[in-house]
């Protein structure tokens, strides 16, 4: 009888240490493919940016150092490793992003060009998917890590070596301010 019990309490934890392994592994995975559909996002940015400055470059000659900015950014975001320094960087192209598109104001040429108008459209919907798409791995990443944390999931996490997934963060204080907004009509 003794020796049934045991051999149950044995049947039950080592059906938890299964089943706590394999939602690691399931955690971890799709933790993974919302890393990769940030990258699907950002190969479609990347890929954009270069026929915008193409477009622009003509109309815009005395802003070349702009267009210079905007290409160096998306290249050091290209090159960037991990989510620390990719988030850092994709910032960075995001800004030189947003002074290109201040410019473009500037040249009506350029506003009612409807190349330049539909790539401007096409990285501002592509913004808004980078955006979702960071939003749900960091959904995705925050259940990997707490999973990770509570106990007892911790002990088996620890011994087989699982690693807390790096979760994309405001590195700028200037993106933390609210924008000023002036609706006054002059």
């Amino acid at each position: 009888m003794v020796g049934y019990i045991i051999l149950g309490v044995v049947v039950v934890v080592l059906l938890w240490l299964v089943m706590a392994f394999n939602g690691l592994v399931s955690l971890k995975n799709q933790t993974l493919n919302g890393w990769k559909q940030i990258d699907v996002q950002l190969k479609r940015r990347y890929d954009l940016i270069p026929n915008l400055v193409e477009t622009v470059r003509g109309v815009m000659k005395f802003e070349q150092q702009t267009l210079t900015q905007v290409i160096e950014a998306r290249n050091k975001a290209m090159a960037a490793q991990g989510v620390a320094d990719k988030a850092v960087q994709e910032n960075m192209l995001t800004g030189a992003l947003r002074q290109l598109f201040a410019l473009v104001e500037n040249y009506p040429a350029l506003r009612s060009n409807e190349n330049a108008s539909k790539l401007q459209e096409e990285l501002v919907s592509t913004e808004n998917r980078i955006g979702f798409a960071r939003q749900f791995y960091n959904d995705i990443a925050t259940k990997f890590n707490i999973a990770q944390q509570v106990f007892p999931t911790n002990l088996i996490a620890g011994m087989l070596g699982f690693k807390q997934a790096e979760l994309f963060e405001i590195t700028e204080a200037s993106e933390r301010q609210t924008p000023k907004v002036d609706l006054n009509l002059k």
